[in-house]
């Protein structure tokens, strides 16, 4: 991914011009979102611990109901998405925030901060739903009932950015890193 950052917001790996995103987009039907959200929450909270992060924070990105037109999706798929992603959180004890308005146009999402070794919080697991591109690319699937649904997409980032990760985890070893790391 490329972007133009104004003069002076260049910050080391952590805010770069080019970088590398480690997207993910699982499709799934909506029955299968429960477990899908599921298996992807504990994914990316056993690579986090993997690589030394305990501290985390959760928020839950809703829509704002106040102007629901503002929304890709129908009611029904947000109220099912944003239930799942709650269910998910609870289901393991995580305490989390929930931020109303905060869901970005194409669905509700949840985003996991860490706290790194010198106590600064960085966003860095998002896992969203995508209420866009099943209609942008005409996805459909064939249900039990012979008719044709549209399926649902779970978008996942584990670490955001490659360049950012890697320059937390300097700051986080204060650059003494673990043999597997090396």
């Amino acid at each position: 991914v490329y972007r133009y950052e104004r003069s002076g917001t260049l910050h080391g790996l952590s805010r770069v011009r080019g970088f590398t995103q480690d997207d993910a987009h699982i499709i799934c039907t909506p029955d299968q979102i429960d477990d899908e959200i599921g298996r992807v929450l504990d994914f990316s909270l056993n690579l986090l611990r993997g690589f030394g992060f305990e501290e985390f924070r959760f928020d839950l990105s809703v829509r704002d109901p106040a102007t629901p037109e503002k929304y890709a999706g129908s009611d029904e798929m947000w109220q099912q998405a944003e239930a799942s992603l709650a269910r998910a959180l609870q289901a393991r004890d995580l305490p989390y925030q929930r931020m109303e308005g905060e869901a970005v146009f194409y669905g509700p999402k949840i985003d996991i901060h860490i706290k790194d070794a010198v106590g600064r919080t960085w966003q860095l697991t998002t896992i969203q739903f995508d209420f866009n591109l099943p209609g942008r690319f005409d996805m459909t699937f064939v249900g039990e009932d012979g008719q044709e649904h549209r399926p649902y997409v779970v978008h996942r980032a584990l670490m955001g950015s490659i360049e950012r990760f890697f320059g937390i985890l300097v700051e986080h070893y204060a650059g003494a890193f673990p043999v597997w790391l090396m």
